[in-house]
């Protein structure tokens, strides 16, 4: 038990990468403001909480029932991250702003932002998912080990949480030119990531 617990913990807060996130997520969020930034982070926790959780529960036999491999995950996430680091590039997040000036639309883009790309697939993206279902899948139906396993879950995210809420404060050092450098430079880096997603993603597939 104590080895599936050690491994469960080391596995879930390598693969998320809670202090990683958080230049990620200043960079994604950098035209809200801070009441907004405060509701995207605690609806991207919650939802990225939900879907490793279902993950947990059902996904291997959902998965296989749809006929859908791990590697078709990752190379999908690479390629929606993709089109994210292409806008914080070439400055495409900071015309939102302007578009999405009404109520309606504001709130519109609140959700999307928390649902993508802060839950999927940062959080709950293609590694978080694939070490969820191993884990789960060496618990062997015990449901002690499954509730440990989804225990940790809601600790790494709630780091997740709690860093994305610390992060506000380094928004504020970085000022207006810092996050537009700063947006850039994480949109070269969460290109190189998403390019990475796909190769792995490829390269499970020819392993298979």
């Amino acid at each position: 038990m104590l080895d599936y617990v050690f491994s469960a913990v080391v596995t879930m807060a390598v693969v998320i990468d809670p202090i990683g996130l958080a230049p990620l997520f200043l960079a994604v969020t950098t035209d809200l403001t801070g009441p907004e930034r405060r509701l995207v982070a605690i609806r991207s926790a919650c939802i990225a909480l939900a879907i490793l959780v279902a993950f947990g529960l059902v996904g291997a036999p959902l998965l296989a029932a749809l006929g859908i491999t791990l590697p078709a995950f990752r190379i999908a996430g690479g390629l929606l991250l993709f089109t994210i680091s292409f806008e914080m590039v070439f400055g495409r997040r900071t015309e939102r702003k302007f578009d999405a000036s009404e109520v309606a639309q504001r709130e519109k883009l609140l959700r999307t932002l928390a649902v993508f790309p802060l839950a999927i697939p940062l959080m709950a993206g293609p590694g978080a998912i694939t070490a969820m279902l191993l884990l789960a899948g060496e618990a062997h139906g015990d449901p002690a080990r499954l509730a440990l396993l989804f225990l940790i879950t809601v600790l790494v995210i709630a780091s997740c949480l709690a860093v994305f809420l610390l992060a506000e404060r380094t928004d504020k050092l970085l000022g207006v030119t810092g996050n537009v450098i700063l947006s850039r430079l994480l949109g070269i880096v969460l290109a190189a990531l998403a390019v990475q997603f796909v190769i792995d993603g490829i390269r499970a597939s020819f392993l298979a």
